[in-house]
């Protein structure tokens, strides 16, 4: 039988709702531990806890713990891993997984928009679309996968949308690359481009800050003086700024701090297009990394991910562009 060993970082979905305030709480034990036993028809699931946190309080030094622990279940020869995980951040430990990891069976993330005694929960529907997902062997080599309410999302590029609605994880410009129906999980994309990378260690501080009209320089100022080792702006358009922010751009860039631009825009990929004061084409010239369609929070991530493997900055640009 298929073993699938599924692991509680904590969350909506391993919460209650108390229903006199409304208010939803982390709880004494796990409800999902009272339930696993619904799908002995999927394979063979064990449940841990390996922390019992809302996702606001992960950091990278958790999702290394993930990591290992993920590592440590091939040696222990299971078939699949589901990881349960607040929804906030769920979209930033599975990229970091997926850039950290080079896995021979399916790694799935989950979680829930309403916790478990809420009329409507989705909890239970989701963990038994990703034990199914993980179950598979038709996931294996798709990366870490995200299944929310019955769709299957890679990593790279999945995000949430919607602050309540059960819908809420999509994937821009490419859409999920999966359903959920039924008992089984049918693929009709394929993740085309992964890339993994040797990390033991966390450390690096980059920043991430959002454009807006009229923006000046002293945030990115106050970043670069602050000591951390790279930036991430969601930048106008397809990558551009306005004039104001120049300057410090190019203070980053003199003192060989990385910038990234990403696109604030919903849809689409950065570009160096614009040749004006401020537009993409001078930036690019200047030193500034471009991505393809990660977020923000991705490329902040990957970012994160690179500097700790060790990668040079003068590198860090051909990593961005594939």
């Amino acid at each position: 039988m298929t073993k699938l060993l599924v692991l509680n970082t904590g969350g909506t979905i391993a919460m209650n709702e108390n229903h006199s305030t409304g208010t939803v709480s982390p709880t004494n034990t796990n409800p999902l531990k009272e339930v696993v036993g619904l799908f002995d028809y999927i394979g063979q699931v064990a449940i841990e806890d390996v922390f019992s946190l809302p996702s606001p309080h992960i950091t990278e030094v958790h999702m290394l713990r993930l990591q290992e622990r993920v590592i440590e279940a091939c040696d222990q020869g299971y078939d699949g891993v589901v990881i349960t995980h607040g929804t906030d951040t769920l979209e930033e430990t599975a990229y970091f997984l997926d850039l950290t990891l080079d896995l021979p069976i399916p790694l799935v993330i989950t979680g829930a928009m309403r916790s478990s005694n809420e009329i409507g929960s989705d909890g239970l529907a989701n963990l038994r679309a990703a034990l199914i997902v993980a179950a598979s062997p038709n996931s294996i080599g798709k990366g870490v996968l995200v299944v929310m309410n019955d769709e299957v999302h890679t990593a790279a590029y999945v995000t949430k949308t919607h602050t309540t609605n059960v819908a809420t994880f999509q994937t821009p410009t490419f859409g999920p690359i999966g359903l959920v129906s039924k008992s089984q999980v049918l693929y009709f994309q394929n993740h085309l481009h992964q890339e993994h990378y040797k990390l033991d260690h966390v450390g690096k501080s980059v920043c991430l800050l959002k454009s807006y009209a009229g923006m000046d320089g002293r945030l990115i100022d106050a970043v670069r003086m602050s000591g951390a080792d790279g930036l991430v702006i969601e930048a106008l358009g397809a990558g551009n700024l306005p004039p104001q922010t120049v300057e410090a751009i190019n203070r980053c860039l003199a003192d060989k701090l990385p910038v990234v631009f990403v696109s604030r825009a919903f849809n689409g990929v950065t570009q160096d297009v614009y040749d004006y004061d401020g537009g993409g084409k001078r930036f690019r010239q200047a030193g500034v990394i471009f991505t393809t369609g990660l977020s923000g929070q991705k490329a902040r991530m990957k970012l994160s991910v690179l500097l700790n493997a060790g990668v040079e900055a003068e590198n860090l640009s051909s990593y961005f562009e594939l």
